[in-house]
């Protein structure tokens, strides 16, 4: 099970600061796209994610996209935010994040993966040895693989849970 356990659970990639970046040796970020800095399949940045970039910049945080999509999807958005990417990741595969951590020029201690699926996102970070800090997803999820992942997911978190996981903003469900 520790190969799919976050390092930390945030509500929303905005909950994630600069001073808990700081204070854990964290001076880079992996960001996952869909779900994670934006809906599924969108091209428009929410104005409060937009301004969280702007902070980690402001703060000398490195950030690098890492997705599964395709450069089609992924290379007008990054344009869009202003972001160098690495498409076609492979995630749980640890290369496509290694080839992100290299493009930031920052050693592998540095750098944390920011995303919203355990199975994807956690494991590679896990298989790659580096932080995970996993986000809420977004909005709901409609495709029937992913809604599948995610009732998957339910008990990997409640093992989190059970083994006092620190949660920012994301609160246990009922």
């Amino acid at each position: 099970m520790r190969l799919f356990a976050p390092t930390a659970l945030f509500r929303r990639v905005t909950d994630i600061t600069p001073e808990y970046l700081h204070g854990h040796g964290i001076r880079a970020l992996i960001l996952d796209v869909d779900n994670t800095l934006t809906a599924h399949g969108s091209q428009e940045l929410p104005g409060d994610v937009e301004a969280w970039l702007q902070q980690m910049r402001k703060e000398g945080i490195r950030l690098v996209i890492a997705s599964n999509n395709m450069p089609k999807r992924v290379a007008p958005f990054a344009k869009r935010v202003g972001l160098a990417y690495q498409a076609f990741c492979c995630k749980p595969s640890p290369l496509g994040l290694a080839r992100a951590r290299r493009a930031m020029g920052v050693p592998r201690s540095a750098v944390a993966l920011v995303g919203d699926q355990i199975f994807t996102d956690s494991l590679g970070a896990n298989l790659y040895g580096i932080p995970m800090l996993l986000v809420r997803p977004m909005q709901k999820d409609t495709k029937p693989t992913i809604r599948l992942k995610r009732m998957l997911e339910k008990p990997i978190l409640a093992r989190y849970d059970q083994n006092g996981g620190p949660r920012y903003g994301w609160e246990k469900e009922g």
